[in-house]
This record gives structure tokens, sequence and C-alpha cells, in this order.
């Protein structure tokens, strides 16, 4: 249990440290709370011998530990109003009526990297809500078409795809096939319905059935699977702790260009924001990650901001929650 001095010792040490990456010394805090440089030396000895704050061999000077870190998020963090300027550009990108909900979210995270200086994360993926209501098919040539998926909120998308040799009547009979069978299909269990249902039964009403239940098949694969929208992999270069680790640098752009190790940050169930500081999350110790998921119509996904430790935990929390606020409207 710490004393409500230690408790305000460790508050400015780690939020100097999260402005400036530099150790802090007794003197600058004893300053600011106007006792001796021995009294709170003490004090940090203490918040150090607890696993909160870690001594440098470079300086006196003590930094926060990635406990330190959660005990200042659990207890210390104090929730400030959005400052005029944050608000204001993430409001121009909710304002436009011409955006799809999509390109808001992914705009939204852009303005917000730009911001911080930090990776931002969207996740995107359709929900076992949203039904499919049909397909339809659009001729551009004699070997290209759009394929077309409406779902019961009202969401569309469409795909190009191309069939050599197959006539239109072909194609038609597919789309009629399995309109007839997995309409009312739940998106994500579209693809299984597909492969158990649709391709034992195909060759007997079509064709050139392997080569269009192939094609019709990729397209609800990729409409299916989780979109994973990554901006500003590149900020990781302005912060200290990387740009003067190359190793480290490598290491976590690798994980940042994996798709499938940044879905693990969807793992959490709960819809409320949550903060994963170094060995918490599913991507990086040298990281933190901080995420929420959305619904909007009947689809959910995940939104992130990935940042070193020394994060503007406040500014970064009340971002996502104005976001997250928005897209819920």
């Amino acid at each position: 249990m710490l004393t409500d001095r230690q408790n305000k010792i460790l508050k400015l040490i780690i939020e100097r440290y999260i402005k400036d990456p530099i150790p802090v010394g007794s003197k600058v805090i004893s300053k600011i709370l106007n006792c001796s440089s021995a009294t709170v030396r003490n004090d940090m000895g203490e918040l150090e011998h607890q696993g909160l704050l870690e001594k440098t061999h470079t300086s006196s000077g003590r930094i926060p530990s990635e406990e330190g870190y959660r005990y200042y998020v659990d207890n210390l963090m104090e929730l400030k109003k959005m400052n005029a300027e944050d608000m204001l550009k993430l409001q121009i990108v909710f304002r436009n009526q011409q955006l799809a909900i999509s390109d808001v979210i992914t705009k939204s995270l852009q303005v917000i990297s730009d911001m911080t200086n930090y990776t931002a994360v969207v996740l995107g993926g359709a929900s076992h809500e949203n039904l499919l209501k049909q397909i339809e098919v659009v001729p551009i040539d004699d070997v290209s078409m759009i394929v077309i998926i409406v779902t019961d909120k009202g969401h569309v998308e469409h795909k190009n795809i191309h069939l050599e040799d197959v006539s239109m009547e072909e194609v038609k009979k597919t789309v009629n096939l399995i309109n007839n069978l997995i309409s009312g299909t739940p998106i994500d269990e579209v693809s299984r319905k597909l492969e158990f249902e649709v391709k034992p039964i195909i060759g007997n009403y079509v064709k050139q059935h392997e080569q269009l239940y192939n094609a019709f098949y990729h397209v609800f694969s990729d409409f299916t699977n989780q979109e994973v929208n990554v901006m500003g992999r590149s900020k990781m270069l302005e912060q200290p702790e990387f740009s003067s680790n190359i190793d480290r640098v490598k290491n976590v752009f690798s994980k940042l260009e994996d798709p499938e190790l940044l879905q693990n940050i969807t793992e959490d169930d709960e819809n409320n924001i949550k903060v994963y500081i170094g060995k918490e999350n599913n991507i990086d110790r040298d990281v933190t990650v901080i995420q929420t998921k959305y619904k909007k119509d009947g689809e959910e996904g995940t939104i992130a901001v990935i940042g070193p430790k020394r994060m503007e935990y406040d500014r970064v929390v009340n971002m996502l929650e104005f976001i997250k606020e928005n897209i819920e409207r």
C-alpha cells in the first residue's frame, strides 16, 4: 500500500517520463512537492523496492517499470476532457457524410496515428448478426464480372472475378443455387455452408461447377475474413525507445506486418477500453496496446493504438472512447 506522497511521486515521475524519456531525479520532484530531496529519495527507493520504479545505469534518476505503468493506469491516471484540437480533427472525419462507416473508422484512426505518433490498427469483421440477403452478378465483358454481396443490414460489398469459358447462363444458375440455399445465413457461416451444402450438389446443376464454385467460395472467404488495416507503422521510428535500437525496431516492425499476429488483439470479448502493457499483450513485450471493440448495424470490429510503454495513456484512452461513441451513435 503506497502513501499519498508515494502516489504523488510515482505519478509525477511517470507523467514527466512520458513527456520526456529522461530519468527523473529527486531534486526535480522535491521542488514540485516542496519537500526535502532526502525524503523524496527515500520514497523513490521504496517505490523501486516494490518494483514500480527502476534505476538506470547511466543516471541517479528513476524511470517507470512495467508494473509502475500498470499501477498508474489502474490507480493514478486521471482522464481529462479531450483537448479542442484533437476533438476538432476527429469531428471533421465523423461529420463527412460522404464517407462510408468503414472509411470513417479508418480515417479517424489515421488521425490518431498522426496526432500521437503511435501505430493505429483497425480490425473489422462480419458478425454473426449480419445475415446474407442475396448475391447478384453484373457482367463487365466476356470473362469479367462483379459479384455483389448484400446483407440484411444493408451492407454491400463487391468483388471482381474472372471466369474463362463459362457462359452467363451457368453463372446465373450458380447464383440462384447459392441464393436459394444460403440466403439468411450469418455471414461468418457462409463459407462453411458453401463447403458442406453447396459443393456436394452444385455438379448436378452446373456444368463448369468446379471453376464456378471456387470463384464464389473465394469471394465469400475474402468478404468474411477479418480485415486488418494498420496506420503509422513507421511512427515507431520516431520513438526514442526504438530509434536507438535497430534490433528492437526490426522485431516490432516484423510483428506489425503480420496480420495473423495482429488479429490476436481481438481475443478480449469485453466491450470497454482495455490497456495491455508489455508482457500483457499478444504483440510484443516492448509495446503497449490500448484497444476497444465497436458494434454498428450488426457488424463489429476492434480499434487499437500501439505505442511504447511510455505512452500518453490518458490521451489515447480519451480518443478511442470518442471514436467508439461516434461509431455506435
